[in-house]
C-alpha cells in the first residue's frame, strides 16, 4: 500500500509523462509544413496540440487513480492472505513473492518470520481500496505535466509571426526538452547523461516520425 509520505509522482513518472507530452505535441508541429502553412494553419495546429494534449492529460490522470486503487487493494488482499495463510511458512512464502528477488534471497527464516509477526500486528486494513489526497495530487501533477509540456514547443509559434523562424525555434525548443529528459533519465538509472539525452533525441523524433507516418 502506498504510504503517505511517499512523494506524489517519482522522478520516472515525471521523466514519462513530459516525453509522453512531448512526442504527442510534436506529432502535430512536425506535420506543420514552413513553406505552405499560413497563419490560419498555424491558428488550427495550435488550437489540435492544445487541445490533444489536455485531453491525455486529464485520461493519465484518471489512468493514475486507477494505478493506485489497483496498487492499494493488491495491498489489502495480500495482508488478509497472509493473515489467513495455513501455517507461518505460507506466509512467509506470501511475504517472499511481494520483495524483489535480490532482497528476498538474502533474508533469514528468522527475518522473514519477524516480518510476518510485525504485519499481523497492523491494523486490519479497510474493506475497500480508497483514494487518498496525495493520489490526486500526483494525478493533478500528471495532468500538468503532459498539458504543460505543450507550452514550450508552441509558444514559438504565438510570438513569431513567420512561420519558418517560429518552427525552427520549436523544434531546438523540443531538441532541447528532448535531451534533458534523457539526460534526467540517466541520471535516475545511473547511465550515461550526454550519451542517453542525445539518444533519447532519436527516439523522441523517431517515435514522433512513426505516428505521423500511420496518421496519428
Amino acid at each position: 500500500m502506498r504510504k503517505s509520505s511517499k512523494r506524489q509522482l517519482e522522478p520516472m513518472e515525471r521523466i514519462s509523462e513530459v516525453l509522453f507530452g512531448l512526442i504527442m505535441v510534436l506529432t502535430f508541429t512536425g506535420s506543420l509544413s514552413a513553406a505552405e502553412a499560413g497563419r490560419g494553419q498555424v491558428r488550427t495546429m495550435l488550437m489540435g496540440a492544445l487541445g490533444c494534449n489536455l485531453a491525455w492529460g486529464i485520461i493519465d490522470g484518471v489512468f493514475y487513480l486507477m494505478a493506485c486503487l489497483s496498487e492499494r487493494g493488491h495491498g489489502i488482499m495480500t495482508l488478509r492472505s497472509l493473515r489467513n495463510a495455513a501455517d507461518p511458512q505460507a506466509a512467509q512464502d506470501i511475504i517472499a513473492d511481494t520483495l524483489p528477488p535480490v532482497l528476498a534471497s538474502v533474508l533469514s527464516p528468522a527475518e522473514f518470520e519477524l516480518m510476518r509477526q510485525k504485519l499481523n500486528q497492523l491494523p486490519e486494513p479497510p474493506p475497500h481500496p480508497r483514494l487518498s489526497g496525495n493520489d490526486w495530487l500526483g494525478a493533478l501533477g500528471i495532468f500538468l505535466l503532459v498539458f504543460l509540456s505543450t507550452f514550450p514547443v508552441v509558444i514559438p509559434f504565438i510570438f513569431t509571426r513567420e512561420v519558418r523562424l517560429g518552427l525552427r525555434i520549436s523544434n531546438g525548443v523540443a531538441v532541447m526538452m528532448l535531451f534533458l529528459t534523457g539526460y534526467a533519465f540517466a541520471r535516475h538509472i545511473g547511465g550515461r547523461p550526454w550519451r542517453t539525452g542525445l539518444l533519447m533525441v532519436v527516439l523522441g523524433l523517431t517515435l514522433v516520425g512513426v505516428t505521423i507516418a500511420l496518421g496519428g
